[in-house]
């Protein structure tokens, strides 16, 4: 068992953590959620020995101990997977696995054969066929994440803990992964698992912790309570008010059809339609190509075959500029290496897609910038000090609104949003929803990418469904369920003799 408490943490004066107390028992998996902000890196910092509280204890097996390295936590058998992954790029697989093991390297030399036969062993008991001599640069995401908890599984484990670590990856990689977890939890490993997905932690754990603004809500059993009540204990909402009531909403004319639409090798030959004031959502797991298509649909991805029409008339070459001055938006799945401008403030990133509204013969009006960003600021409830706070200071679900505050002001026929809610906290992802309607209500059309099937179920008016870099069918209002989209993302329905 580890022991946190009455944990207090503060930086510059604000206190973080305010007398945090958690017990992770051996055997078992235990969810500390929160919203963004409520402190959970700073206590799994603080149990990996990354930070040193300012007061409070630790224990481990019920003795009391006090790491001042990550290392030596580590070398009592506490382990962290972060949601940002430490590696090195340039370097294969087994050597990112084993960096730093001495055991390995005997006289300063590497033995490299045992070394990949180790990582593969590795792998494969999580259950994925990696090279071990191939490029860590090289690899997807996933895959990615796969090397990283090898690495953890390569020393002793006594605490595993894992920062949202189904952020980057869904379907069979996720069951994976719980199928892991729950061998591990047999073995006797604590597990520390922290996400915001709640129906995994309602799949998946055993006990919850739920901390708030810094201080502890509650620790449950996971079979006490339901999701309602945990949303409730998290953000002071009930679940019911996570998805906006459905309006009576009429859907208008389609103003973007795609045909046929091929580019690289994930997109196959894709149709689809988008009308004005409708929710489509392009589901399917993770490499179907939903990112490709969306990236060929705003001409971020060069097309090989097909054709875009807008409003009746065919675009030939789409471009990302000619697709913003023809209405359409497009907030990326990763909003901090290809959505923001990371060293800016809000107002610069409000207004990135429309400076010509800010500029006067040629100069920027700071004024002007500064009054856009003060009413997104108001409308989008973004947190913040004000226009000219840094982005970079942001939390993951403020950051998001400054990027669909952006895409409102441009984006007035199609607004494309993929993985909309990725690392955004519960209260963040209702305002975020609340968005989306608007934008409907206003005549847009959005195709939102999303791995959540309950996002899916909850936003969608329409689910259009890929697999293997096709769309394998499309299933709107009735219909529209998780086992429905499950059996179209994947090969269930061939075998079930339901055609694609």
């Amino acid at each position: 068992m580890i022991e946190m408490l009455d944990i207090h943490k503060s930086f510059s004066g604000i206190e973080v953590l305010k007398g945090v107390s958690l017990r992770a028992r051996a055997g078992r998996i235990h969810a500390l959620v929160g919203e963004n902000g409520a402190g959970k890196s700073t206590l799994i910092k603080t149990m990996a020995g990354v930070i040193q509280p300012d007061s409070g204890s630790l224990k481990l097996d019920g003795q009391s101990l006090r790491w001042r390295t990550p290392g030596e936590a580590k070398a009592h058998g506490v382990h962290v997977i972060y949601q940002e992954f430490v590696q090195f790029a340039e370097l294969s697989v087994a050597e990112n696995i084993f960096m730093g093991d001495k055991r390995l390297s005997p006289g300063g030399f590497l033995k490299r054969r045992d070394m990949n036969q180790r990582a593969s062993e590795l792998l494969s008991k999580l259950g994925v066929q990696i090279d071990p001599t191939a490029l860590v640069g090289d690899l997807s995401v996933a895959d990615q994440q796969m090397v990283e908890i090898a690495k953890a599984l390569s020393h002793k484990v006594q605490v595993l803990i894992l920062d949202e670590p189904t952020a980057v990856i869904s379907g069979l990689e996720v069951e994976l992964l719980f199928e892991r977890l729950r061998q591990l939890r047999q073995e006797g490993v604590a597990i520390i698992y922290v996400s915001h997905r709640l129906e995994e932690i309602f799949q998946l754990c055993d006990d919850i912790t739920v901390i708030k603004d810094g201080e502890l809500v509650g620790s449950r059993l996971v079979s006490e309570i339901d999701q309602s009540q945990l949303v409730a204990m998290m953000v002071g909402r009930q679940l019911a008010d996570l998805y906006p009531k459905r309006k009576a909403r009429k859907i208008g004319a389609t103003v973007l059809v795609a045909k046929d639409i091929r580019s690289g090798s994930r997109v196959k030959g894709c149709s689809l339609s988008l009308r004005c004031g409708e929710i489509t959502a392009l589901a399917g797991m993770i490499g179907s190509g939903r990112t490709e298509l969306a990236m060929a649909l705003f001409g971020a991805e060069a097309l090989s075959g097909g054709s875009i029409t807008v409003d009746g008339a065919e675009v030939k070459h789409m471009t990302p500029a000619l697709a913003i001055e023809l209405g359409i938006g497009f907030l990326t799945e990763d909003r901090k290496k290809e959505g923001l401008a990371m060293l800016q403030d809000v107002a610069a990133n409000v207004t990135a897609s429309s400076l010509g509204d800010v500029t006067r013969r040629g100069m920027l009006d700071r004024a002007a910038e500064q009054r856009l960003a003060e009413e997104a600021i108001a409308q989008y409830r973004i947190a913040c000090r004000g226009p000219s706070t840094p982005v970079a200071l942001m939390s993951g679900g403020n950051q998001q609104k400054v990027l669909l505050a952006r895409w409102a002001r441009t984006a007035n026929k199609v607004l494309i949003l993929d993985e909309p809610t990725r690392g955004v906290d519960v209260g963040a992802k209702a305002d975020i929803y609340r968005m989306m309607h608007e934008a409907a209500d206003r005549g847009l059309a959005i195709l939102m990418i999303s791995s959540e099937l309950l996002e899916v179920v909850g936003m969608a008016e329409r689910v259009v469904v890929m697999r293997d870099g096709k769309i394998s069918g499309e299933l709107a209002g009735e219909d529209i369920s998780e086992h429905a989209i499950m059996t179209l993302a994947t090969k269930a329905h061939e075998e079930a003799g339901v055609p694609a």
